[in-house]
């Protein structure tokens, strides 16, 4: 279900059981390689300095899922090229982004030289880390959130969850957008191919792409409603509010699978808003 920012190595993609390092490595080396053509594609709608949750283009200024985020220390879960930290950091936060991809990382770099934040901004942090072991000590962050970044790409998302608990504050914040559980029972195309249910909404057979040499290139990996309510949960969260983003008439832009096609009639993405218990 990429968006086909990179496909010169890929000579085939489908539904194939894959392992959690396996993925891993795939999706770093994916985004790595991808990294400045999704910018060149896609930077005209994701901004330099903008915070946006979902193709549909639902910005944290209209929803603010987050809250008053002033002089809070926030944490960017899959942060990519970071316009969302950006964003934050003109809003007051004390971001910090961290991100597998160093590709992605360059990006953000990138970003800082050329549209640098005004002079009351504290830039934000920018740290090379796999979300499953992230680099920080307990209770180090006020909120944490992710933009479709990480969670999609790896196997064991729960240890994502744990270690998010584990870096917020008791009773702080944490928001994720991913792709909509519904979306992975049809063909990841934008036009009326894409309305056809093909796969059951129980397999959770991951989606891998693979190279000329036989090796995983790209991986990505369904999880239910259900199952993402359980993990949240079990690692400690109660969920405020679940977000189907409806697709906006203005909206006339297709990005991979979604389009305003599908987008009028089936949620292409979820946005969990959460909060981590005190106990």
């Amino acid at each position: 279900m990429s968006d086909g920012s990179y496909q010169a190595e890929v000579i085939s993609g489908g539904y194939l059981p894959i392992d959690e390092e396996a993925s891993v490595r795939a999706n770093r080396g994916y985004w790595d390689n991808s990294a400045e053509d999704y910018l060149a594609e896609h930077g005209s709608a994701l901004g330099d300095t903008d915070f946006i949750w979902c193709p549909e283009g639902i910005r944290e200024s209209d929803v603010n899922l987050l809250g008053n985020v002033a002089r809070r220390q926030i944490l960017e879960v899959g942060c990519g090229a970071g316009q969302c930290s950006r964003w934050l950091a003109e809003e007051g936060a004390i971001a910090t982004g961290v991100d597998v991809s160093s590709g992605m990382l360059e990006q953000a770099s990138r970003l800082q030289r050329e549209h640098p934040l005004s002079n009351d901004a504290t830039p934000p942090t920018f740290l090379h880390a796999d979300a499953r072991q992230l680099p920080f000590a307990s209770n180090s962050f006020d909120v944490g959130f992710s933009s479709y970044g990480a969670l999609p790409f790896v196997k064991d998302a729960d240890v994502v969850f744990s270690e998010v608990a584990r870096v917020l504050r008791p009773g702080g914040r944490w928001a994720f957008s991913t792709t909509h559980p519904l979306r992975w029972m049809f063909p990841d195309v934008p036009g009326e191919a894409g309305l056809t249910v093909e796969y059951s909404y129980f397999d959770r057979t991951p989606y891998v792409e693979i190279s000329a040499d036989g090796q995983p290139v790209y991986a990505e990996h369904h999880r239910t409603m259900g199952d993402w309510v359980n993990l949240l949960v079990t690692a400690g969260f109660t969920i405020d509010s679940v977000t189907e983003p409806e697709w906006p008439e203005s909206n006339q832009t297709a990005w991979g699978g979604w389009s305003p096609l599908r987008g009028s009639l089936m949620p292409g993405t979820v946005i969990f808003s959460t909060t981590l218990n005190k106990d």
